[in-house]
């Protein structure tokens, strides 16, 4: 299948692979499947849409732009009783130092997470960053209703963990330039093995 590949050089070249396949093993059940010919293009698609809620998301949160600033304690403080951080929630609500610090962070993470999405920039982290986001709100908005188990919360978390998983900031994104770059003549993830866990 075709892939965008981008040099170092930052040229945008197409290279041919005729079969891209997916493989793992998870609790000894062996998982394979040939990918579509698209599946680099949705890959992406994927990214940069998820990367856009939560750029537009962030900025809707600043007064600037909204017309209201943000403030997380009413959300923190009318957590229902049945969800399992009602206790934590409420005890972060009570915390004016905490709800301040919550009102520069959420904003600030969620447009950083969504610039870092769209032009593929450390996506691993950002998509890591989106799904805590998302857990912390889906854990928040659970109310003991089995039929709301799946939530769009939810769905945005294992979205955000799909698109880390399927390395898509290496396609059409700064990851692939970045993991690239040579630090004392040696590619930066093989001088710093723990980049693989921030970039792709």
């Amino acid at each position: 299948m075709p892939i965008a590949v981008v040099s170092p050089t930052g040229a945008i070249t197409m290279a041919t692979n005729t079969e891209t396949t997916y493989g793992g093993s998870v609790a000894g059940l062996t998982l394979e499947g040939e990918a579509h010919t698209l599946s680099g293009l949705f890959a992406v698609l994927l990214r940069v849409v998820i990367g856009g809620m939560m750029l537009f998301a962030g900025l809707g949160k600043f007064a600037a732009i909204s017309g209201e600033a943000f403030d997380a304690s009413g959300y923190l403080a009318n957590v229902d009783a049945a969800s399992p951080v009602s206790g934590l929630y409420g005890a972060m609500a009570a915390s004016p130092t905490f709800v301040e610090m919550a009102n520069i962070m959420v904003p600030w993470t969620q447009v950083l997470i969504g610039v870092a999405l769209i032009v593929g920039g450390f996506v691993r982290l950002a998509a890591f960053g989106g799904a805590l986001q998302m857990l912390m709100f889906y854990l928040g908005g659970w109310e003991g209703d089995i039929l709301a188990a799946f939530d769009s919360t939810l769905i945005y978390a294992v979205v955000f963990v799909t698109v880390a998983a399927l390395g898509a900031g290496r396609i059409l994104g700064a990851d692939g330039y970045i993991e690239t770059l040579e630090v004392g003549g040696e590619p930066l993830i093989e001088r710093f093995p723990v980049m693989r866990y921030l970039l792709g």
